[in-house]
């Protein structure tokens, strides 16, 4: 097939904007750090918490508005399996970032936390406490190959590229602009990737609309006319699983360290919370266009279009449907603007990703733990090559993804499970402890494994009330995400409230893993 070489053209151009305004904003961020007192790796992460509102807001909303955003969107709105009832992710974004600056933002950036794991850290001591960062980095990676494989299905289509190609060069260009200037670089570059993105897909969406293939949106949201109605509805059995997703995007969506990068950045703990609350609003807009691209796609004769006799879902392309609708139903000037768009999609999310995975190991485990003792010197390179080291992660688990959207889904699932109550925990219950806190990890940790996850083909251990088989495998519709998120929560503060507890003499004694980091203490348990 030959390669679109009018689009190919385009998408280098946006990526030498975005290179260019990376490079731009790392040596505004090299004038700032002269008069900066602290660490140059703070600068890096944090950016000297001279962060203003302003900017806050724009690269708070760009960080959530990624590639796997814009894509998934679109993607479930269009399937005739799903529809716009279960695609909860613009909605949820207000009531996440909402809920973050309510409960997490102002109190976080008044400790002056460094990263997400500090709280950790200093509540249960280094070592233990990075028993966090394992999920949390997964997490990271997973969020980053979501994204990256959004840009390869685009690319493959509008453009007849190589999808490896396309990805492996995006994860290089966000890759060098963030080595070079940090925060800085990722944070101005993501106000003009934001700019992109809504000029991009606003200019596509009448286009789309108003195409001859088009059946009206009105009619198609109720009426089955060439597939099931894009609203969508939730069946009886299913639920568990739609409650399951909406907390997932709610509170899964808090514990990340690209979020708490924006809200510890900010100038102050009132500037935290603004740039929360005011993205929170822009990230839910920002889902609208591809909320109305799936409708589109899902309203659409794809007979009266070149596409083909058989319609994306029916090719199994529906992870592609935003490209596709941007090919076949938008002229070839506008489809060009839209594959901006979907590349500043993609980068606004990838070089937060690499900042804040790299952040955390260097910050958290490498300083704190591997090497106390590191020179300013030593700390920069290792946060150099930790960058490095997750995008090439990334990009190869991007090679392997079936569905942007469960992708980008399973991320947050592994967050919600295992990072978010024990966050809950550190900010908020005082009698927790190392003890609770080691097995309410692993408890999140083996009931959501346990459970089974289909992207991966893992089949469920337990099966939970309500499910059925299907093909020989076991689909749960018991909300058993949420089970295994309070279930970590209840551990953690149950258990370490039992171990504090003052036995009557007489009765055996182990040693536990409570009391302050460093200090092991006698626990007096009851013979059975």
């Amino acid at each position: 097939m030959a390669v679109n070489v009018a689009g190919a053209l385009s998408m280098g151009i946006f990526y030498l904007l975005f290179l260019a305004v990376g490079i731009w904003a790392a040596r505004k961020g090299q004038k700032v750090e002269r008069t900066y007192a602290g660490d140059r790796s703070e600068m890096l992460i944090i950016a000297g918490r001279r962060i203003g509102n302003i900017l806050g807001i724009l690269t708070t909303t760009a960080t959530w508005v990624g590639g796997a955003y814009v894509n998934g969107i679109a993607e479930m709105v269009y399937r005739p399996d799903a529809g716009l009832v279960w695609t909860v992710a613009p909605w949820t974004t207000l009531l996440c970032l909402f809920t973050g600056a309510l409960f997490f933002a102002k109190k976080m950036r008044r400790q002056k936390y460094v990263t997400m794991l500090d709280p950790f850290q200093q509540r249960y001591g280094n070592c233990i406490a990075s028993l966090i960062f394992i999920p949390a980095i997964i997490g990271e990676i997973f969020w980053s190959a979501a994204i990256l494989a959004a840009l390869g299905t685009t690319s493959s289509v509008m453009l007849d590229l190589n999808k490896d190609l396309s990805m492996a060069i995006s994860a290089c260009v966000a890759m060098i602009y963030t080595l070079l200037g940090g925060l800085y670089s990722v944070a101005y570059t993501d106000v003009v990737q934001l700019g992109c993105i809504f000029f991009g897909l606003w200019l596509a969406v009448p286009f789309t609309i108003q195409n001859q293939a088009v059946t009206s949106l009105k009619i198609t949201a109720v009426k089955e006319v060439y597939q099931k109605p894009w609203l969508g509805k939730i069946d009886e059995i299913f639920i568990g699983r739609w409650i399951d997703n909406l907390f997932i995007m709610v509170l899964g969506g808090i514990p990340w360290q690209a979020y708490f990068q924006r809200v510890l950045a900010a100038s102050s703990s009132k500037s935290a919370q603004i740039l929360s609350i005011a993205g929170a609003f822009g990230g839910c807009i920002m889902g609208v266009p591809s909320v109305l691209i799936g409708s589109v796609a899902a309203s659409t004769d794809w007979n009266q279009t070149s596409y083909g006799a058989k319609s994306p879902f029916e090719m199994g392309e529906a992870s592609m449907i935003l490209p596709i609708v941007l090919q076949y139903l938008c002229p070839r000037y506008i489809s060009i603007f839209g594959i901006g768009a979907i590349a500043a999609a993609v980068m606004s999310s990838t070089d937060s990703c690499l900042l804040s995975s790299s952040s955390m190991f260097t910050y958290n485990i490498y300083r704190k733990i591997l090497r106390p003792k590191a020179s300013e010197k030593e700390i920069l390179y290792v946060m150099k090559t930790s960058v490095l080291l997750v995008t090439v992660l990334a990009t190869v688990l991007a090679l392997f993804t079936n569905t942007i959207y469960g992708l980008y889904v399973l991320s947050a699932d592994i967050v919600y499970a295992v990072i978010f109550p024990q966050l809950v925990c550190a900010l908020y219950v005082p009698c927790v402890n190392r003890l609770g806190f080691v097995t309410g990890v692993l408890i999140g940790a083996l009931l959501r494994i346990t459970g089974g996850e289909p992207l991966f083909h893992l089949p469920p251990i337990i099966h939970y009330p309500g499910g059925y088989f299907q093909n020989n495998y076991y689909v749960q519709t018991f909300p058993y995400k949420t089970f295994a998120m309070l279930s970590s929560l209840i551990t953690t503060v149950v258990l370490s409230h039992i171990s504090k507890i003052k036995w009557p003499e007489g009765y055996g004694t182990v040693f536990t893993l409570t009391g302050r980091p460093g200090e092991m203490r006698n626990t007096e348990l009851l013979h059975q």
